[in-house]
């Protein structure tokens, strides 16, 4: 049984359209069994994924998440919730890409076309195991599938996801655009602050002054910014962009490089990898996971969980 989640809201209305002019016809036409669930307030995407894999008894309960990278982080925790403890273990997730930003999608080469990532999907390909990141605070703790960040790339997220800059673009087919002109806004507005960062069991880094951090599974956050090009979603490493005390100007130049992975060229962006990643801050930064902005924290840790993501595309 298919259980399709449809985030109707998702790209100004985009993923209700696909929906219901596209996937349920194709759906019809292939007879086969689904339900659909939509989400109509916020909370019900974690409400809908935690019931639906409280009463997975074996593995094959499937959610087909139908939305964008935001969609899928909210089903995350409704699937690994407290009180769902393994449920997870039993539950495989595909992913219909209808966001703004799709980096998840991205990464993994999914085809741009809805109906072939349906038709691959129901022909049977074999899950693979993807790891997650746990993001834990004095706030509690969250996964996410793609990166977290601290700092600049959640505060563009934060302004990103109240804008109604966005919609407009997004309807257009332009939903880049939004992020690509809040960064110049944020980036000109961000304060002074210092960092240490703990990487597994190591010595702490120290930067008198940092920009952001972001901490990725896969190589794109952003809407196709290539923070880091060399993380695999398998490996049970968390891959780290680190972007120090730069002259603003020269972050004008920096930040169309991250399109093509070639930001590292520029002094003071440094990349990582760990395990474990422990973040203090010397003043309260907006946190994101997967472009959700959760929180402001001084205090955060970040661990891979390996192969907890069940994936069939």
């Amino acid at each position: 049984m298919y259980h399709f989640i449809v985030n109707p809201a998702s790209r100004s209305g985009k993923g209700k359209k696909l929906w219901t002019q596209t996937l349920e016809p194709a759906l019809k036409r292939r007879d086969i069994s689904y339900k659909v669930h939509f989400s109509a307030k916020p909370g019900d995407l974690t409400r809908i994924a935690m019931e639906l894999s409280q009463n997975a008894d074996s593995p094959n309960t499937h959610i087909v998440v139908v939305g964008g990278d935001g969609t899928v982080n909210e089903t995350l925790q409704g699937i690994f919730s407290d009180t769902n403890t393994n449920a997870g273990s039993n539950v495989t997730i595909s992913y219909i890409p209808t966001g703004s930003s799709n980096d998840l999608a991205r990464d993994l080469g999914f085809s741009k076309k809805p109906l072939e990532i349906l038709d691959h999907m129901l022909e049977g390909s074999q899950p693979e195991n993807m790891d997650a990141g746990v993001l834990s605070s004095s706030n509690g703790s969250r996964m996410f599938a793609v990166s977290c960040g601290i700092g600049f790339d959640a505060a563009v997220c934060q302004e990103a996801n109240l804008s109604k800059v966005k919609k407009f673009f997004n309807k257009i087919g332009l939903g880049k655009l939004t992020y690509l002109g809040i960064a110049l806004k944020q980036l000109f507005a961000a304060k002074a602050v210092s960092c240490d960062i703990y990487l597994d069991d190591n010595e702490p880094i120290h930067l008198k002054k940092f920009l952001f951090i972001a901490v990725m599974n896969h190589r794109y956050e952003g809407g196709g910014f290539k923070f880091c090009p060399d993380a695999k979603s398998g490996d049970g490493l968390l891959d780290l962009c680190v972007v120090g005390n730069l002259p603003k100007l020269l972050i004008l130049f920096a930040l169309p490089t991250a399109f093509f992975g070639k930001h590292y060229i520029f002094p003071r962006i440094d990349s990582y990898k760990a395990a474990r990643v422990r973040i203090k801050t010397s003043a309260p930064l907006w946190v994101h996971t997967d472009g959700e902005v959760i929180e402001q924290n001084t205090d955060i840790t970040i661990a891979c969980a390996p192969g907890q993501i069940r994936l069939r595309y």
